[in-house]
């Protein structure tokens, strides 16, 4: 306690010099701290929200997941997936417990003068509902004859009601889709923003109506649910794989003319995005605590010889050299602690600002704080062990007749 009173009246004394000192600390700290609760906070918020298949639900599309300007060209040129693909898949496939397809684009949608553009229309098979988990607030979801029969039916999302009825019920009333009157048969749940991207701007209708509408010479997906859960997996996704590419007639070693997407691969994805952004902000911040660390370092040997007659006199009444190598090694921690806790605040601050102000989500673990202390307190022991070590060896003669 004593080295510790020591060592804090030391740095108390030139406050200047140990804030300026503090810089470097401080802002690696704060990087560390304000990057890794946004990284931490996104990792959370896309595997609640944003990927929400279920984990035994994979979807196959023309593109699948792309990561490359090459592989999006050479997406671009496979042959789109059609009807004849999804029933193929229905009649073909033992290990795929259900089969859906889906197809969107954006559109308006209006009820008499009021208009809401941007909607996302979604077209789908009657067992979307299950297979995405949707939700719903009031209603129903359409049924198999109503797709069957291309019936003018939809249910929508929370901001389509709230621009389009306002405060009325809108279940059986009619809304307008491409110049076509379409009953309003169910109300998703809210949902809210991920990202900044709205979920309840859409709405969904029967496959068939949508194609009929829009046309159907896009590419469908299809949203298939395995047999036996997450553990048949692998099988489903096998067998449909051979069936796709029996129908395009690919050969042996020929790269899939499709794209897979499952939960597991999105998630996997992510984490490497992740893992990438925090190597490179991890070294970011390395730098400014290296040259926190050259700083204190430099702060430190300077205190060294300003003290050099302290030293002596403490050496003549007995201090010994751990005594004194403890001292400045103390002061040294207790300055880059110092910064550390203010680094810590600070990250803290900019990563609740980042998410009251920006629709980017994010996470403080106590964790990351003691992490980002204990950065600090190696960075005050390898800066201050070199200047302690050289305060230990001066000889207390010397030190005493240093002027």
């Amino acid at each position: 306690m004593e080295t510790i009173r020591i060592a804090a009246t030391a740095l108390n004394t030139h406050k200047l010099r140990s804030f300026l000192t503090l810089l470097g600390v401080i802002i690696g700290v704060m990087t560390v701290v304000s990057v890794v609760s946004i990284i931490a906070g996104l990792n959370n918020y896309i595997t609640e929200k944003v990927f929400q298949l279920n984990p035994d639900v994979y979807v196959v599309t023309q593109f699948g997941i792309i990561t490359s300007r090459e592989q999006f060209l050479e997406a671009i040129k496979r042959k789109k997936l059609d009807w004849s693909d999804y029933q193929a898949i229905i009649r073909r496939c033992d290990r795929c417990a259900m089969v859906g397809a889906s197809e969107s684009m954006r559109a308006q949608t209006k009820r008499g003068a009021k208009k809401l553009g941007g909607v996302r229309i979604q077209g789908g098979t009657a067992n979307m509902a299950e297979i995405n988990n949707l939700d719903l607030e009031a209603g129903r979801f359409y049924t198999g004859t109503e797709d069957d029969h291309s019936t003018l039916v939809a249910v929508i999302g929370s901001d389509v009601r709230d621009e389009l009825f306002g405060k009325i019920d809108p279940i059986g009333r009619t809304i307008w889709i491409a110049n076509q009157p379409v009953r309003v048969i169910g109300l998703l749940r809210e949902q809210g923003a991920v990202l900044g991207e709205n979920q309840d701007n859409q709405l969904w209708m029967p496959l068939s109506t949508w194609r009929k509408r829009f046309g159907a010479r896009r590419s469908i997906d299809l949203f298939i649910k395995s047999t036996g859960g997450i553990g048949g997996m692998q099988a489903s996704m096998d067998e449909v794989r051979n069936i796709i590419r029996s129908r395009r007639r690919t050969a042996f070693r020929g790269e899939d003319p499709f794209g897979m997407v499952s939960a597991e691969a999105l998630q996997t994805l992510w984490k490497n995005i992740s893992a990438s952004a925090v190597a490179l902000m991890t070294i970011i911040s390395g730098i400014s605590l290296v040259v926190g660390g050259i700083v204190i370092m430099n702060i430190m040997l300077v205190s060294v010889v300003e003290r050099t007659r302290e030293i002596g006199v403490r050496r003549a009444l007995g201090a010994t050299k751990r005594n004194i190598q403890m001292q400045f090694l103390t002061e040294a921690i207790l300055l880059s602690l110092g910064g550390g806790a203010a680094g810590v605040i600070l990250g803290y601050i900019i990563s609740k600002a980042i998410a009251t102000f920006s629709p980017m989500p994010t996470l403080v673990r106590p964790s990351l704080v003691i992490s980002g202390l204990m950065i600090a307190v190696v960075t005050g022991i390898v800066a201050g062990w070199i200047p302690a070590r050289r305060a230990a060896g001066l000889p207390p003669i010397d030190s005493l007749r240093y002027e």
